[in-house]
């Protein structure tokens, strides 16, 4: 099936990638990653004026209405542009605090950027999972900080100083759950569906820039006195990493339409296993220059490799999609 986004919704994704393009984002990575949060923090706050965290906020608590599929252009864009800060996070926070008391106590600070928040999660993505050390994204920067706990959705606080990942932009703290119990039934698995669509659609967004810039980089690069990218095993390659993100895109939006579990998680599986072939195909054909951290390529490798297995890994999303459609329709 073939999704269109109509004009508006076209206008919104356009705008932007124009704001973003105009935020020279690797700047402001590599400033973020440093621990300079102004520029991230000025753009961050534009985002949220777009009305971007509001598209999971219902009128009524202050938001712009339940509206995934605009969230997923939006994150797209985000991808596309490798982001910083606890983007997926803080969409996540905003569903699980819809509780009245909760939204008007933290959300408008959220939905207007003028606040950061984050959300504990295990190493492999799973909230839930007690026995694993629970990490948060951006903690050092973020000033709402939750996590859950056995008896629900807690404040939390720093347990350690903060750890570098793969990806230089992404500092994970962990967190212990000590602090006032925020609700003691949080809508978990509703955030983690919305997070996971999140994330999906900013690796496919983050995919699509790898292919673009090794298409531009391949043109330009000769060998033999002609450019690498009238090579057909270069083509082919290209070729096959294209299509790949290509089907992720109508999983993507039809698990945005649905907001079933099962097609999400499908989703958030083809999306960055996509996204990480591209990583992949995007390396081999830079070579060595892909390597170094200088070079702006890097900062969407890393990126690629990092969403893979956050809120929730391959194995854990391909478990769950297989688990739903083995119920059937009837859901039994």
């Amino acid at each position: 099936m073939r999704f269109l986004p109509d004009t508006e919704q076209r206008a919104f994704a356009g705008s932007l990638h124009a704001m973003l393009t105009a935020a020279d984002t690797p700047t402001v990575i590599r400033e973020w990653s440093g621990g300079d949060h102004t520029r991230g923090r000025a753009l961050w706050h534009r985002v949220a004026e777009a009305g971007v965290f509001g598209l999971t906020v219902p009128q009524e608590r202050g938001g712009l209405g339940r509206h995934p599929v605009e969230l997923a252009l939006a994150f797209v864009e985000l991808g596309r542009h490798a982001m910083p800060g606890p983007l997926v996070e803080t969409v996540a926070a905003a569903v699980l605090l819809q509780d009245p008391a909760l939204a008007r106590r933290f959300l408008p600070g959220l939905l207007a950027g003028t606040e950061l928040a984050t959300v504990a999660t295990a190493p492999g993505g799973s909230v839930r999972d007690a026995a694993a050390v629970p990490l948060a994204l951006d903690a050092d920067t973020a000033g709402l900080r939750l996590a859950l706990a056995p008896d629900g959705l807690r404040l939390a606080s720093p347990a350690g100083p903060p750890r570098r990942s793969l990806d230089p932009a992404r500092r994970l703290t962990p967190l212990l759950p000590d602090g006032e119990l925020l609700s003691p039934r949080p809508p978990y698995d509703l955030a983690l569906t919305w997070a996971r669509l999140a994330t999906a659609a900013q690796a496919l967004g983050v995919g699509l820039a790898l292919v673009d810039r090794t298409v531009e980089y391949v043109r330009r690069r000769t060998q033999f006195g002609v450019p690498v990218g009238s090579f057909q095993a270069v083509k082919h390659r290209l070729a096959d990493t294209a299509t790949a993100l290509e089907f992720a895109r109508p999983l993507l939006f039809g698990a945005a339409l649905s907001l079933h579990p099962g097609d999400v998680a499908a989703a958030k599986l083809k999306s960055c296993e996509a996204a990480y072939t591209a990583a992949r195909t995007a390396l081999q054909l830079h070579g060595a220059i892909g390597y170094t951290a200088e070079y702006d390529l890097s900062l969407w490798l890393t990126k690629a490799r990092a969403l893979r297995t956050a809120w929730g890994t391959p194995e854990e999303c391909r478990e769950l999609f297989l688990e739903d459609a083995l119920k059937g329709p009837a859901g039994g």
